[in-house]
């Protein structure tokens, strides 16, 4: 469990994070979501520690990340992957380097169990056969599917995603949704997304934390976001028509 006590940060003047409290459970996709300058993305960052918070705490499965040691903190990024919104690929690598990249920087292994290793991802993810391709050949749904394949290869237990649908079509979109809940409950991990995709939350939304203005407005399952009477939480989710569709019909067949 990754358990997130009173969490604030500044930047200057700037007060962005106000006081978060929040856990995020194993085995589920947890969303952060709110209008941009919520804190959603100083939150992620915070939480992956490329931003040093002000007060509060961030704690792994116990660990308390700002009383580890240098050596802990390296450790602990390696149990952390992370899928980035531009899948952030190394355009002069293949496919299987791409994917083999932390392997090489963070094990022993030898060549033979890497490449193992990586077509085991690679097929997990549907890309069986790309290892030779590089990334101007991918079509953006499989970039991200490449980017998984690399978050992936280390068994991590904690998985970051920053925007993981960005750019991509309503089909492909959902195809990585799935794909990234269904690797969530089969490598047990804790799965944490920073998403503006309403898709994504109606689909994978497992638990959700909304901000505003840097405060935890609202928590809970996407089931639970339909019939909310949060006002500002409605407002935000439910700004689209089809979304208020959803809601009504929703809210009027629990009824019957």
């Amino acid at each position: 469990m990754i358990e997130v006590t009173n969490l604030h940060k500044s930047f200057g003047e700037a007060h962005i994070l106000k006081g978060i409290t929040t856990t995020f459970e194993k085995g589920k996709t947890n969303l952060i979501i709110g209008q941009s300058g919520s804190g959603k993305t100083v939150f992620l960052k915070c939480l992956l520690g490329l931003h040093e918070h002000d007060k509060g705490t961030i704690s792994f499965d116990g660990r308390i990340y700002s009383d580890l040691s240098i050596d802990e903190k390296r450790q602990l990024r390696t149990e952390i992957g992370m899928v980035f919104q531009g899948s952030a690929l190394y355009d002069f690598l293949s496919v299987q380097d791409n994917v083999m990249f932390p392997l090489k920087m963070f094990t022993q292994q030898s060549h033979t169990e890497m490449l193992l290793r990586v077509n085991e991802v690679l097929d997990r993810v549907n890309l069986t056969g790309a290892n030779q391709k590089f990334p101007a050949e991918l079509s953006g749904g499989m970039k991200k599917r490449v980017a998984i394949a690399r978050a992936i290869v280390m068994n991590p237990k904690y998985l970051f995603c920053d925007e993981p649908n960005s750019g991509l079509d309503p089909h492909t979109a959902t195809v990585i949704d799935n794909l990234i809940q269904e690797i969530t409950k089969e490598y047990e991990m804790i799965t944490i997304i920073n998403s503006h995709d309403m898709n994504s939350v109606m689909e994978i939304g497992e638990k959700i934390v909304f901000l505003k203005d840097g405060l935890k407005e609202w928590e809970g399952t996407n089931k639970e976001m339909v019939v909310t009477d949060n006002e500002a939480i409605v407002n935000f989710v439910y700004s689209s028509n089809l979304f208020k569709k959803v809601r009504e019909i929703y809210l009027k067949e629990s009824k019957l």
